[in-house]
């Protein structure tokens, strides 16, 4: 018998969660659910991916388990072919289903309502644009069922660029704060060292806030404030599953593609960064951690601007970003003593610049 039906008693009536600052299992009333479809709900929003969309959600309804899951991918009112795409895929596959919006939402408003149509006990999110390698869902679901401490599983990456123009990297292995996350990491550690967990490598367990993990007031960026108030609610570990079990495809069009051709852009993602540190205070995050989460970013964002030589945007983030007297490591002390050098900082610190 399915390993989750097999434990029925432990689910029925209620949501698996963790109990918040006790580190174990319980379960809480829901006020929509008490019992589970299946077991595990994918949420694939999509907005004009005629080029991508179709390889994504093959390579996710496709996962071989042995539990029953769902696929579900919503369309905002896309432009292009995908939409038939999406139509066509779920005349092939029992688990997929396509749902559309009937006006544009951005993507705040489709994952609010992919968090409303799901029906399973576990939460993965995958955008559109990227590949689920075979064994994803098996691995994931596995963790969570094995660590009960555990609110959030997520999965080794590969990053590529579609033109194959660079070469690929693993996002957590090779994230630029990975010396300081460890395989089981907290939401401290989310908000001090960044998004050190892919966007489309998470799962994590049902609750009954998931509406409220949304923030649409976070203009571009959505995962790492998403991250964050799920981690918040749950208080249970962050794991790290090292298999790669996954691909983050980079493109014109991706987050990071836009981002690198506007300054702007990239300032409003600083903004939503300190906004998503700040999310945290309600649930007693320490003002101190959300201090140094805050100041790791605009350091960030200085180093980012550094290496594209923006001179006057490196010297604003790295000025705010030691304001406070917080310093990352010493490559920011380096810098914010030098930051009206800024040719000198970049020539020693340009091939550490993320």
């Amino acid at each position: 018998m399915d390993r989750f039906y097999s434990r029925r008693k432990l689910f029925e009536g209620g949501i698996l969660t963790i109990a918040a600052g006790r580190g174990r299992a319980s379960v809480t009333s829901s006020p929509r659910v008490g019992w589970y479809v299946v077991k595990v709900s994918v949420i694939v929003p999509a907005f004009c991916l005629e080029k991508y969309v179709g390889d994504c959600v093959e390579s996710l309804a496709s996962q071989v388990t042995d539990f029953d899951f769902e696929v579900i991918a919503l369309d905002d009112a896309s432009r292009d072919g995908t939409p038939d795409i999406l139509n066509d895929l779920e005349t092939q596959h029992e688990r997929l289903r396509v749902l559309r919006n009937a006006r544009n939402l951005g993507l705040a408003g489709t994952m609010s309502r992919l968090l409303g149509e799901a029906r399973g006990a576990y939460i993965a999110y995958v955008d559109g644009d990227d590949l689920a390698f075979p064994g994803k869902l098996q691995a994931l679901a596995d963790h969570l069922d094995e660590h009960a401490d555990c609110a959030i599983a997520y999965h080794e990456a590969e990053v590529f660029h579609e033109s194959g123009e660079r070469p690929s990297y693993l996002y957590s292995r090779d994230h630029y704060n990975a010396a300081y996350v460890s395989d089981s990491a907290t939401v401290e550690d989310l908000i001090r060292y960044g998004c050190f967990m892919n966007a489309s490598s998470v799962m994590l367990r049902r609750h009954a806030h998931l509406q409220n993990t949304v923030d649409a007031g976070c203009k571009i960026l959505l995962d790492y404030p998403f991250q964050i108030l799920n981690a918040c609610y749950l208080r249970g570990s962050l794991d790290r599953v090292g298999r790669v079990l996954g691909a983050y495809r980079l493109h014109e069009q991706s987050y990071g593609g836009q981002t690198k051709r506007s300054a702007a852009r990239r300032l409003q993602v600083l903004a939503d960064q300190e906004r998503a540190c700040e999310n945290a205070a309600p649930f007693g995050v320490s003002p101190m951690t959300i201090a140094e989460g805050k100041a790791h970013h605009r350091f960030a964002a200085a180093l980012y601007f550094l290496k594209a030589r923006e001179f006057g945007h490196f010297r604003r983030c790295i000025t705010d970003a030691s304001a406070d007297g917080f310093f990352f490591d010493e490559r920011q002390k380096f810098a914010w003593i030098n930051r009206d050098d800024a040719p000198r900082v970049y020539e020693e610190l340009y091939e550490l610049c993320a």
